[in-house]
């Protein structure tokens, strides 16, 4: 089994299909690979209904881990209820921070997000992650080369030093209307603040409207010098 102790680069080389783009083809590598001990991360915007449609073809049960931060929109909560009930058969586990949002005022002052974001993101989402992949050798990722220039080098399989695991990103060749082209073909329900002009979408203090169309990720910390959570750097 290929883990981040023995990683050898380029293990494995996937076709590049017309119809997936080698997501279907490395999402069935990764659960053959890993069976039981690989687990999705996923935060339910436009890219995770995608991949979640995808493994529910090659694995039905699959563990899908949503890290709930408890300040994300409602609309996503709700999302994340359609798609229960879609797909029955996922196994999606909703990951608490050890801190409730009152604990982390107490310890850290109020509306950290604002005073310090960075450590907000560790307490709420790295830490949790980094909790859950504890029992796991990979993970799944929906990061696209597209979606900025910190994640333009992204291959199918990368050795992630950020949390000790390979971490497994079958779209990185879809664009943004492979997405979209994808979602309205198999008419998969999405979260509706994608239509409001939220083509990223993450804790809602954190998130806003996209205000430049080449950057997706342009509505993210907007003001805050930072473009990334922590969790894929």
């Amino acid at each position: 089994m290929l883990t981040y102790n023995n990683w050898t680069e380029a293990s494995e080389n996937f076709e590049v299909d017309e119809k997936y783009k080698g997501a279907l083809n490395t999402l069935e590598w990764a659960y053959n690979h890993y069976g039981e001990e690989v687990v999705y991360a996923c935060s339910f915007g436009i890219e995770g209904i995608v991949l979640i449609d995808l493994i529910s073809k090659v694995k039905p049960d699959a563990k899908i881990v949503f890290l709930d931060t408890d300040v994300h929109f409602k609309e996503t909560y709700e999302l994340i209820d359609k798609v229960k009930e879609k797909y029955p058969s996922l196994n999606i586990e909703l990951k608490k921070p050890e801190l409730t949002l009152e604990e982390q005022a107490e310890q850290y002052g109020d509306k950290l997000w604002e005073t310090n974001p960075n450590q907000c993101c560790n307490i709420r989402k790295i830490v949790p992650l980094n909790e859950t992949l504890q029992g796991a050798a990979a993970w799944i990722s929906g990061l696209r080369r597209e979606q900025s220039e910190t994640r333009r080098n992204v291959n199918f399989i990368n050795k992630d030093d950020r949390f000790h695991s390979v971490k497994i990103c079958p779209l990185i060749h879809w664009t943004w209307k492979d997405v979209w082209r994808y979602v309205h073909k198999n008419d998969l329900i999405y979260n509706p603040l994608h239509d409001r002009g939220y083509p990223s979408i993450g804790c809602f203090h954190c998130t806003k409207p996209a205000y430049d169309e080449n950057d997706l990720r342009s509505g993210r910390w907007s003001g805050q010098m930072k473009t990334e959570c922590g969790l894929h750097q």
